[in-house]
């Protein structure tokens, strides 16, 4: 076993949130909505860290004169960053950045390493996520409670055990990484087919360039269109508008445990609406666990079957997800619908993207009601309008987007897989149980 060394935060790194500009001025310590710009100076805020990255995409920016009259954390690259107020634990290391720094709200903090022949900035960043200092940062912090922080001076006590040998950490590092990477692949790859499939629906379902009988776009090659009233659009002659109600032949839900089964005991997944993100169903720590009478109790109500579509119901409304599988260790609770399409008139796939539309998104937005948490009924949800023609656009559909959609699928799964093995190997490795030859 490789020798261990403890410390605190503070013996190892420098760190901070706000920090005044070098010419004294102190300036404000929040940017108005007014300041933010498409280019600039990232700003960063917790929702920005993302599978160990900063999302340079999804983020704020601001321009630079403005960056530098604000009271921020100025990180640049080779920090590590870590979230401290209200989502606590998420952390990134800043690399490959094309500015001369990024700035932090006080949701995260950075820490800058004193000595790098001590210390592995990816190295701390893959400890940051054990379980051990997840625990400790969360009971420190009061994660759970609306106010959970934990501040500057709190986190410079924070311990850490760490490998003293830097060559090791680095090998550590790397084996990380390189399972990391390879998420991170899957995770474009699939963000580009899940783009793919949304443009062919879209293509066919709201452009209504679907092929038609000379295999050229129907609309653009001049296909005969008709005022739908009901619709209030125009649909190719021949189609006609529907409810949602009449092309499904099933409506249902899991269910709550109330009476029926007690959560936390077994290895199964009970399955809510923070569990279905994005086409996937996210299976961690995090998910409420069932033993096997309660999987066999909520089965029988909602009574999933391959090629049913899970829809949340509740904010957010209409994350969808296509099973392709039969679970076998998994259910859902009350807040999560699962439809099932009528077959003499729909396919699965079909059905999915449509549930997972934007004219889909803005109906549920739009008739969602609730004073906590808005949602939707199925009653209401099944009023859905859509244009509709007949069962063989669908299939024809279903024969091109089928093996797309299913290569999504696999490749989350490995992804979860990948990640699986990541975890396992992460406190070996950080506590010297398991080595990395050269």
């Amino acid at each position: 076993m490789n020798n261990t060394q403890k410390y605190t935060i503070g013996d190892l790194v420098s760190l901070g949130i706000i920090y005044p500009p070098e010419d004294g001025n102190h300036g404000e310590i929040h940017p108005k909505s007014s300041d933010f710009t498409p280019f600039g100076i990232p700003f960063i805020m917790a929702s920005d860290l993302k599978y160990g990255k900063v999302n340079y995409t999804s983020c704020k920016y601001i321009p630079k004169e403005k960056a530098d009259c604000l009271r921020k954390g100025f990180s640049v690259n080779d920090d590590v960053l870590l979230t401290h107020k209200a989502t606590i634990g998420e952390t990134a290391v800043v690399s490959r950045i094309d500015y001369p720094y990024i700035m932090l709200t006080p949701q995260v903090t950075f820490y800058r390493i004193k000595d790098k022949t001590k210390l592995n900035n990816l190295y701390l960043r893959y400890y940051f996520q054990t379980k051990e200092f997840q625990k400790q940062l969360k009971l420190w912090s009061g994660a759970g409670s609306t106010r959970a922080y934990i501040g500057i001076l709190e986190q410079l006590n924070l311990s850490v055990e760490i490998l003293e040998d830097i060559d090791d950490q680095q090998k550590i590092a790397a084996v990380l990484s390189v399972l990391d990477s390879k998420i991170e692949l899957n995770n474009k790859i699939n963000t580009e087919l899940e783009q793919m499939a949304k443009t062919l629906y879209d293509y066919w379902f709201v452009q209504f360039d679907f092929p038609d009988k000379n295999s050229k776009p129907y609309k653009t090659s001049g296909g005969k269109m008709v005022w739908s009233e009901e619709l209030k659009r125009e649909i190719p002659e021949g189609w006609e508008a529907k409810e949602l109600n009449d092309i499904i032949s099933k409506s249902g839900t899991g269910l709550n445990p109330r009476k029926n089964f007690k959560l936390g005991y077994g290895e199964n997944y009970y399955i809510t609406i923070r569990n279905v993100k994005n086409g996937k169903i996210i299976f961690d720590d995090t998910s409420d666990r069932i033993d096997d009478d309660a999987l066999k109790i909520i089965d029988k109500r909602s009574d999933l079957q391959v090629g049913d579509i899970l829809f949340t119901s509740i904010e957010p409304v209409g994350i969808t997800y296509f099973i392709h599988e039969k679970p076998k260790n998994w259910n859902i609770n009350e807040s999560v619908f699962t439809i099932r399409p009528n077959y003499e008139k729909i396919t699965s796939e079909y059905l999915y993207m449509l549930l997972s539309s934007a004219e889909m998104k803005a109906f549920t937005t739009n008739v969602s009601a609730g004073s906590i948490h808005k949602g939707v009924r199925h009653t209401v949800l099944k009023t859905f309008k859509l244009p509709y023609k007949d069962k063989i656009i669908t299939d024809n559909f279903a024969n091109i987007i089928s093996p797309i959609l299913k290569r999504i699928y696999l490749i989350d799964n490995e992804n979860q897989k990948l990640a699986e093995l990541r975890d396992w190997l992460l406190p070996m490795l950080m506590n010297g149980q398991v080595t990395v030859k050269s």
